[in-house]
C-alpha cells in the first residue's frame, strides 16, 4: 500500500434528492424522498432532512410514507442526474487519467497518477479545490475522503458527510479503524455483521485480534483472508480507469433471511425488472441472464442461461431468471439475491420473443417500471404526470408536477434560480397549454453557491485541531 494519502474518494451528498432541492426552491431545507411511488416502490435517495425521521435508501416507499408523511415524494429524473454526473466526472478526469466511477455520484481518483498530489498537503488542497469546482459547476455539494488506499478513502468520505473533507494521515490508519464497528469495512453487510457479533466480534480491533485463522473458520477462506487484511488497514487495490461495461446487474441484501419461496420468487421478478430498467437506461441489451443467490450459510450460487440473441425485454429476462431459480434450493433461507445481464450489445434481436414460453408468456404480468422511467403517454384517455417532473404552461411558464390524480394535475411554477417558492396551480390533465419539458440547468442567473465554498471546516462545530471518533490522524476539511 502506498504511504501517501493520494487516493481520493468522492461521494456526492444525497445526490438525487440534492438535485431535486437545487432545482426546486420550495423544497430546499425540507424532507425530500426520491424513488418509485408505486405499490412496489423503494426509496432511491432521501435528503438529510428526511433521514432524521428514519428514512433511508432501499426502504420500501410505503414505510417511508409512514415515517415521513409530510415529505415531498418525487419520481426520479435519471436523465438530469446523468447529465450532472457527467459534469462531475469531467472535473475528476481533469485531475487524473485514473478515475474509477462506482455509480452516478461516486468515484475513486488516483491523484498521484495525474500529478495532482504527492503529499498530504497537496492532496488536501486538491480535495478542497475539487469540492469548490463541483459547487461552482453544478451548485451541489460532495464529500471527499483522502487516504493511502481505496478502502480508507471511502471510509474517510463517509466520515466527511455531509459536505466535508477528511484526510487520513499515513501511519494513523490502524488507530483510526480500531474502534469502528465491523460494518464499516466493505463487504461486511447485515448478515456478516450478525455472524461476527454472535462470535463476539463487533469492532475492527476485535476483528484483527481474532486472527486470520479464526476469520477463515467463521467466514470461509476468501472472505476471511480479505477481512483480516482490511482490519490491518491493508488494501492494495489500484484505481482502475473506467472500462467498457461488460454486465448490468442489481442485487439486494436482506436484513432477515427470506424463507418463503413465493417471496423469493417475487423478489427475483422485481430484481429482473430493475435490471432491465438499468439495461435500457444504458441503451444496451444482453444475451446471458445471471441469477445470484447467497444462502443462509453464506454459500453463494450463480446460475446463468444464454439466449439466442440479445434482449432488453422484461418478460424474457423475468422468465429466464425464474427458470434459473427453479434449480436452486432456498429452503434454508436466502440472504442475498441478484439478477444480471451480460454479453451486452447496443441492439435488440426482436424475434427473440420466441424464446419465451409461448402462450405462457401472455400470462406474465405487465411490466411495472418505476414511474420515473415512464414517459407521458396517452393511457386510459389520460396523460401521465410523474411527481417532480418538469412541465411548461403556455401562460405561467416553467414548473414541476407536485401531484396528479382524478383528472387533475397540480403544478408549482418555479425555476432553479427563483428567489422564492413559486405559486401553485391546478389544471386538467388534458389541458392543451400544459406540456412536459426537459429540466432546466441547476446553475444560471441567480443561482449562487452557499457561503464558505472551499473553506476548511473542522469537526466539533468549527473548532480547530479536531479529531474523528477520538482517533488520531483524521483531519476534516
Amino acid at each position: 500500500m502506498r504511504r501517501t494519502p493520494t487516493i481520493l474518494h468522492l461521494d456526492m451528498d444525497a445526490f438525487f434528492a440534492s438535485v431535486e432541492q437545487a432545482s426546486k426552491p420550495s423544497l430546499r431545507g425540507k424532507a425530500v424522498i426520491v424513488g418509485g411511488l408505486g405499490p412496489r416502490g423503494v426509496v432511491a435517495t432521501c435528503s438529510y432532512e428526511a433521514r432524521v425521521f428514519g428514512v433511508h435508501s432501499a426502504m420500501p416507499m410505503a414505510q417511508a410514507r409512514r415515517l415521513a408523511p409530510n415529505a415531498a415524494y418525487l419520481v426520479p429524473r435519471f436523465g438530469l442526474y446523468r447529465s450532472i454526473s457527467e459534469q462531475v466526472m469531467a472535473l475528476l478526469r481533469a485531475l487524473s487519467p485514473l478515475v474509477e466511477p462506482l455509480s452516478l455520484d461516486e468515484a475513486f481518483v488516483d491523484l498521484e497518477a495525474g500529478g495532482a498530489a504527492w503529499d498530504p498537503e497537496s492532496a488536501r488542497l486538491a480535495g478542497i479545490k475539487l469540492r469548490a469546482d463541483i459547487r461552482e459547476v453544478t451548485g451541489l455539494t460532495g464529500s471527499v475522503g483522502l487516504a493511502a488506499s481505496k478502502m480508507l478513502a471511502k471510509i474517510a468520505s463517509e466520515q466527511a458527510k455531509p459536505d466535508g473533507l477528511v484526510l487520513i494521515e499515513p501511519g494513523t490508519e490502524r488507530a483510526l479503524l480500531a474502534p469502528m464497528p465491523v460494518r464499516t469495512l466493505p463487504g461486511v453487510g447485515p448478515a456478516t455483521g450478525d455472524h461476527l457479533r454472535r462470535a463476539g466480534i463487533t469492532t475492527v480491533e476485535e476483528l484483527a485480534e481474532a486472527g486470520e485463522d479464526e476469520l477463515v473458520r467463521l467466514l470461509g477462506k476468501a472472505h476471511g483472508h480479505a477481512l483480516y487484511a482490511m482490519a490491518l488497514a491493508h488494501d492494495d487495490r489500484p484505481v482502475v480507469a473506467e472500462r467498457e461495461t461488460k454486465s448490468v446487474s442489481v442485487e439486494d441484501t436482506y436484513d432477515v433471511d427470506i424463507h418463503d419461496r413465493v417471496r423469493v420468487e417475487l423478489e427475483v421478478q422485481r430484481l429482473a425488472d430493475r435490471c432491465v430498467r438499468r439495461l435500457r437506461g444504458a441503451g444496451l441489451s444482453g444475451r446471458t441472464i445471471v441469477l445470484k443467490v447467497r444462502r443462509y450459510d453464506f454459500s453463494t450460487l450463480t446460475r446463468s442461461e444464454t439466449l439466442r440473441g440479445p434482449t432488453d425485454d422484461p418478460a424474457v429476462v423475468r422468465e429466464a431468471a425464474a427458470r434459473l431459480l427453479d434449480s436452486v434450493d432456498t429452503t434454508g433461507g436466502v440472504r442475498l439475491l441478484g439478477v444480471g445481464v451480460s454479453g451486452l450489445a447496443d441492439y435488440t434481436q426482436e424475434d427473440l420473443f420466441a424464446q419465451a414460453a409461448g402462450e405462457l408468456r401472455d400470462e406474465i404480468p405487465e411490466e411495472h417500471p418505476e414511474e420515473g422511467d415512464r414517459e407521458d403517454t396517452e393511457g386510459h384517455g389520460e396523460r401521465r404526470w410523474p411527481a417532480g417532473h418538469d412541465v411548461r404552461h403556455a401562460r405561467y411558464g416553467h414548473g414541476w408536477v407536485q401531484g396528479s390524480g382524478v383528472g387533475r394535475v397540480t403544478v408549482r411554477f418555479e425555476t432553479p434560480w427563483s428567489e422564492a417558492a413559486g405559486r401553485v396551480r391546478t389544471f386538467r390533465t388534458e389541458d392543451p397549454e400544459l406540456e412536459p419539458v426537459e429540466p432546466l440547468p441547476l446553475t444560471g442567473a441567480g443561482a449562487g453557491g452557499a457561503p464558505g465554498v472551499g473553506e476548511e471546516r473542522r469537526p466539533g462545530g468549527g473548532e480547530s485541531g479536531g479529531r474523528l471518533d477520538g482517533a488520531p490522524g483524521a483531519l476534516r476539511g
